[in-house]
């Protein structure tokens, strides 16, 4: 069933760009469906950062499909661009035999070695295409290797090099500019954006070169190497007769451009003339591509050469990775969307993209605050039951759980990611015992089957098993630590009779939460139900004290899973054998 739009007014960042959009698309183009694009260069893994410039969009688009109007949101495969770099780290990639293919269109270029794809590009996308899918994201796939070399930007093309002296003048006012100085603190400019944005200028695009044939915003891949380093030295309007030669191979032809479809218009002319071309009235870019000099801001001069607009474009900000450095597909070892979906349910990601306005940053998690994050979510959840979230949140959370087509898959039993983290950690894939724990969490409603708890359970469990360093792994202890126990004090050795005379009758996760947090307290004369209020300060520190203790003798270190999962994992028998009863 189709997910409504609120009942209330949303506030929310979506609502206030679906208004914006919906509004100029009726001004430019009334009564056709409205035209959102994102625009992705395969040259390597398609990484998180990368996911905003899709998201932005993707969710504007939900958000107009919701008030029932139509729309379109066109991503275009930048797979004709040029392959600038080896990016590091590609298994099945020898760095150097792949050098002899940079400068070809990625579509040209071998896939991955043990790959099932036709080409480089072709292999980047089809992990992109399955992460969206995943995601809820609809959106109409735009191969701009087709749209080449089938001619269907010819007109574009010609019209493009009969203004080459209009283009020109345009690019000419940022030629002569200096870049702006990089401002303290200022997040450094995406390699993996800058390689889609094909090359070198005021912001490390390409706007085209002075030839022998005069300024020329098209480049032709070499009839021989394939490889884009080109140059045109002759062209006759009348005739579209164009004269290149390739400094790679030393290959030169005469062709007619209104009948050759092998090459491009470079990337400042290309971004507006699809804008043109398409329809777009709203479309994100990163902050490389919106500092003065660049593509966005010079396009919006040249997409008016095409007889279109620029469309709506909110800069979006930096998106981070928890405990990495900032994101380039160029180095390797970037998080792709695949990966985060592997630890987090598409609900938690979703989520991510939607709080956040596009000009803020923000991190995704894949150290141990991704525990955090989903005890956020999960309380975020609640108050969305309970009717006591604020607007704004109730509406990210709308956004996240499902589009204008229905709710995505979900979790039956959503329980506590830190606390199936931990079972898959303790058990270490023996399915029986983690459902044995799990059904041990609450006595009222114990949960059957595993499958109650998939895939969130799965998310933890390849967390558990990716990204927690061996030496962060839990592994009880076979034996009971005999010296540690024998060494014990009056006090220390009360504590533990005190907690196995309570196993059984707690044995539940809030009842041994209640049960380890009590044990210091009632220690020290108060009530095991007594508040932090009505605690002096130094019960906290006997409660760590405590819980060390715990750890030592169950695991063999100071830390490790919440005691009252731990306790439920290791089984009442074997924990009244390590504690020495």
């Amino acid at each position: 069933m189709p997910i409504v739009a609120q009942s209330t007014e949303t506030t929310d960042w979506v609502s206030r760009f679906a208004d914006e959009v919906i509004e100029e698309s009726e001004r430019r183009a009334p009564g056709k469906p409205v035209v959102v694009a994102s625009g992705l260069s395969p040259s390597g893994p398609i990484h998180l950062g990368n996911l905003r410039e899709v998201m932005t969009p993707h969710l504007v688009a939900d958000e107009i499909r919701r008030r029932g109007h139509q729309v379109r949101h066109l991503i275009s495969w930048d797979d004709y661009d040029r392959y600038r770099k080896v990016p590091k780290g590609i298994a099945g990639v020898d760095e150097e035999s792949y050098k002899e293919h940079i400068g070809k269109p990625l579509t040209s270029v071998p896939a991955p070695k043990g790959s099932s794809h036709p080409n480089w590009a072709e292999h980047f996308k089809a992990a992109m295409i399955e992460s969206l899918a995943e995601l809820g994201v609809e959106f109409d796939g735009i191969s701009q290797t087709e749209q080449y070399t089938n001619g269907v930007y010819r007109e574009q093309i010609l019209h493009a090099i009969k203004h080459r002296g209009d283009i020109d003048a345009i690019l000419d006012q940022y030629r002569t500019k200096k870049a702006p100085a990089k401002k303290q603190g200022q997040k450094p400019v995406d390699e993996a954006e800058l390689e889609a944005a094909e090359g070198s200028g005021a912001a490390g695009e390409d706007d085209g070169s002075s030839t022998a044939a005069g300024y020329f915003p098209y480049k032709p891949y070499c009839g021989n190497c394939e490889k884009d380093l080109t140059s045109v030295t002759f062209y006759d309007d009348d005739s579209t007769e164009l004269t290149y030669a390739c400094t790679a191979c030393g290959f030169s032809e005469t062709v007619r451009l209104n009948e050759f479809n092998r090459g491009k218009l470079v990337w400042k002319v290309d971004w507006p003339m699809r804008w043109a071309y398409e329809g777009v009235v709203f479309e994100p870019s990163g902050v490389d591509h919106s500092s003065p000099g660049s593509s966005f801001q010079v396009g919006g001069q040249i997409v008016g050469i095409f007889g279109g607009k620029q469309p709506i474009g909110p800069m979006y900000a930096f998106v981070g990775i928890s405990g990495m450095a900032k994101m380039s597909s160029s180095k390797g070892g970037v998080p792709t969307p695949a990966d985060a979906l592997q630890i987090m349910e598409p609900q938690l990601l979703r989520w991510l993209y939607a709080r956040r306005r596009p000009n803020q940053s923000f991190k995704v998690a894949f150290d141990q605050e991704i525990q955090r994050l989903y005890d956020e979510w999960d309380r975020l959840d609640a108050k969305v039951a309970d009717n006591s979230a604020l607007p704004a949140d109730v509406a990210a959370h709308a956004r996240a759980v499902g589009t204008a087509a229905g709710e995505l898959p979900r979790t039956p039993r959503p329980l506590p990611y830190r606390t199936l983290a931990s079972v898959a950690d303790i058990t270490a894939g023996h399915e029986d015992q983690a459902l044995r724990i799990l059904s041990e969490l609450d006595p009222d409603q114990p949960l059957t089957s595993l499958e109650e708890a998939r895939p969130r359970y799965d998310k933890a469990e390849a967390w558990i098993n990716t990204h927690v360093p061996a030496d962060q792994r839990t592994i009880v202890r076979d034996e009971p630590d005999a010296e540690l126990l024998k060494s014990l004090d009056e006090a220390s050795q009360q504590s533990l009779r005190l907690l196995l005379d309570g196993l059984a009758d707690h044995w539940s996760l809030d009842g041994l939460t209640h049960l380890v947090y009590g044990v210091p307290k009632v220690q020290a004369g108060f009530s095991a139900d007594a508040t932090p209020k009505e605690l002096p300060p130094e019960i906290k520190t006997a409660q760590r004290s405590f819980f060390a203790l715990l750890y030592h003798l169950l695991v063999g270190r100071d830390t490790g899973p919440r005691l009252p999962t731990l306790l439920l994992a290791v089984g009442q028998d074997r924990v009244r054998a390590l504690l020495g009863q």
